[in-house]
């Protein structure tokens, strides 16, 4: 079990399992847009990394507003984490190599080679989550 004093690893046993998660960004219209986005575990210094193209409607909403919510669901085990945020777009090829599945070549046919593709870094401002067994929310600090 995670050190429950360590908000990333707890985090991380929060999230342990669920794929994907809802990706919510605000367009500049001000219209909230949310999208599935395969997830990694989060890294030290509470930061979330997400494959995407530079020209999806998900890039170009962060291009005008950096803010970001992370849903993650698993209602067989009772846990639902939202995560907020600020989301910046990376180039950096060592990272998405260090990152990459094949499985996202679905979404990414051109794969690690794709000059739209970008990086998602979600810098982990606030955590909180559904405790099921006390009927509570629950909050994480100092990511």
């Amino acid at each position: 079990m995670a050190d429950s004093t360590d908000p990333v690893a707890r985090l991380n046993q929060l999230t342990s399992g669920i794929d994907f998660a809802m990706l919510t960004t605000v367009r500049a219209d001000g219209v909230l847009h949310s999208c599935p986005m395969a997830t990694h575990p989060a890294e030290s210094g509470g930061v979330l990394w997400f494959f995407a193209s530079n020209y999806s409607q998900k890039a170009d909403a962060l291009k005008t507003d950096p803010r970001v919510n992370l849903a993650y669901c698993d209602p067989a085990g009772g846990r639902y984490v939202s995560v907020s945020g600020n989301c910046e777009l990376v180039r950096d090829q060592k990272k998405a190599q260090q990152l990459w599945k094949d499985a996202y070549q679905a979404w990414l046919p051109k794969g690690l080679s794709d000059p739209d593709l970008i990086l998602l870094k979600v810098d982990i401002g606030d955590v909180e989550y559904w405790d099921a067994a006390s009927h509570t929310m629950g909050r994480l600090g100092g990511l």
